[in-house]
């Protein structure tokens, strides 16, 4: 393959992963955007080395050339990166196998699922930002959830960052029965509220005894922002992925409101559920500031 630009790139979502109870299985796609293409970087991109999982997923799909990557994802805080530039990596593997028409067949995502999940070790990020929206990941089993509503999604994203291998291994290997019944009934809730339009049962649905306690230990600043930001009048909120960031659901009129009450050591980011997923589209000059392409 040339070294020249292709005309295409792979626009990948950002993810909010286990959203209060659905530990390891539900995930929402964010419209906060990572990009993958071949070839000679365009402005604001960088190139992906061989240890960045962008590359690693490329070429176990049988990517070959350069690769770049360009993103306003922010990394290590709990926001899917490394399951949206992997999706991103296997994606243009495929792409340039295929042809740009590739990834929107079972097939081509199908592969795509198979190699982000192997390589994250579960799916909830990498199938929330390969397919958008709302969806339920289960093995090699994804279903999207209809959503009723369109609610803001307010982001309140921390300086520090966040190992998940570190916050994973504080967890219980086992739970109670008595757990493991309530989170069950709160993902089951969170689902049936999102498709029946229902915000007054998130802020209960989104309650969970598996992972968020443990690892809020660990971010006190992120467990006040969840607090302040339903004081605030946030129809819930949690611990997105395995932290430090905070997400939480409101109306959109109330976003700014809620924003400007989150605490001051972080940063917020006003945003929506991106209900495309991974998409191929053409590239342009990157104007906005972009976040570091390497871990």
């Amino acid at each position: 393959m040339s070294d020249t630009m292709t005309d295409w790139a792979i626009r990948v979502p950002a993810s909010s992963a286990n959203l209060g109870a659905g530990f390891d299985v539900l995930g929402m796609a964010l419209a906060l955007h990572a990009e993958v293409g071949c070839g000679e970087p365009p402005g604001g991109a960088q190139i992906a080395d061989q240890h960045h999982p962008a590359r690693i997923s490329f070429e176990r799909l049988g990517g070959h050339g350069p690769l770049w990557i360009r993103s306003t994802i922010p990394i290590g805080r709990g926001l899917g990166f490394s399951g949206a530039v992997r999706v991103g990596g296997a994606a243009a593997a495929i792409v340039q196998r295929n042809g740009p028409n590739a990834i929107e067949h079972d097939e081509g995502l199908s592969e795509v699922l198979a190699i982000a999940t192997e390589l994250e070790r579960h799916a909830d990020n990498a199938a929330a930002s390969l397919y958008g929206g709302l969806v339920v990941a289960a093995a090699d089993t994804v279903t999207r959830v209809p959503m009723a509503f369109d609610p803001a999604v307010v982001v309140w994203v921390p300086s520090a960052s966040t190992s998940t291998d570190h916050s994973r291994s504080t967890l219980a290997d086992q739970v109670s029965l008595s757990d493991a019944v309530f989170n069950l009934g709160r993902v089951a809730m969170f689902v049936a509220a999102c498709a029946n339009g229902d915000a007054s049962a998130l802020r209960e649905a989104t309650r969970d005894r598996l992972h968020q306690n443990v690892r809020l230990e660990q971010v006190p600043q992120s467990a006040s922002a969840m607090e302040l930001g339903l004081e605030a009048g946030a129809w819930a909120s949690w611990l997105s992925g395995s932290g430090p960031t905070v997400a939480m659901f409101c109306e959109s009129n109330r976003a700014a409101e809620i924003a400007a009450r989150l605490p001051s050591t972080g940063h917020t980011k006003l945003l929506r559920i991106d209900h495309q997923g991974a998409t191929v589209t053409g590239i342009a000059d990157q104007t906005e500031p972009v976040e570091p392409a390497s871990l």
